[in-house]
């Protein structure tokens, strides 16, 4: 059974970070591509970041520069570091695998690409 599982999430200021983790089990992810998602209240699900299994990686444009995507292959594990969060970036975050090797990296994930989701971990910024 695939599952991902997200943490990391919190409260904080403007200008301050924040790294989220998804630990994906019951699924090989080697060669997939696998992303962060976020949904603020009243708006739809948006690509934040996307790390595909050749190592390339992409971001929505309200986010680069400011968040990185990485992968620790031993632990199986995705990463989002965010920093200079602004209230904008408040949101729930998702974390979410492909079934295979062909996803979209140029300006972040879409999102119909994407089959297996976590639960979400909450990001809360405040001026």
């Amino acid at each position: 059974q695939v599952q991902l599982v997200e943490s990391g999430g919190g409260s904080v200021q403007a200008g301050g970070s924040l790294r989220l983790s998804c630990v994906v089990s019951g699924y090989r992810s080697s060669g997939h591509c696998l992303g962060w998602f976020r949904q603020a209240p009243g708006k739809e699900r948006e690509g934040v970041a996307v790390f595909h299994g050749d190592g390339n990686t992409g971001a929505a444009d309200s986010v680069k520069g400011r968040f990185t995507i990485s992968k620790d292959n031993a632990k199986n594990t995705l990463f989002l570091q965010m920093n200079s969060l602004k209230p904008g970036d408040t949101a729930m975050y998702y974390c979410a695998a492909t079934t295979w090797n062909l996803c979209t990296v140029v300006g972040g994930p879409h999102l119909p690409e994407y089959k297996y989701w976590g639960q979400g971990t909450q990001v809360t910024v405040s001026l």
